[in-house]
């Protein structure tokens, strides 16, 4: 079964690790693991930042943000 959009950005997520410009994360109430990858190399993913066991929530790039 196929995640949908709101799906995804609905989940909270687990920091499992951080390689190089991507991170690896697993959700906490579906157990799906995901690999994101930073398209910006400027500002790059340390493990300080998303450190393993971090819970973290994405947002959908696509939504604006409320003013």
């Amino acid at each position: 079964m196929a995640d949908t959009r709101a799906e995804i950005f609905a989940e909270t997520y687990r920091v499992l690790a951080v390689e190089g410009q991507s991170l690896t994360i697993q959700g906490v109430r579906s157990g799906a693991v995901r690999r994101i990858t930073n398209p910006n190399p400027e500002t790059p993913l340390t493990a300080e930042d998303f450190p393993p066991g971090k819970l973290i929530a994405l947002s959908d790039p696509l939504q604006k943000a409320a003013n």
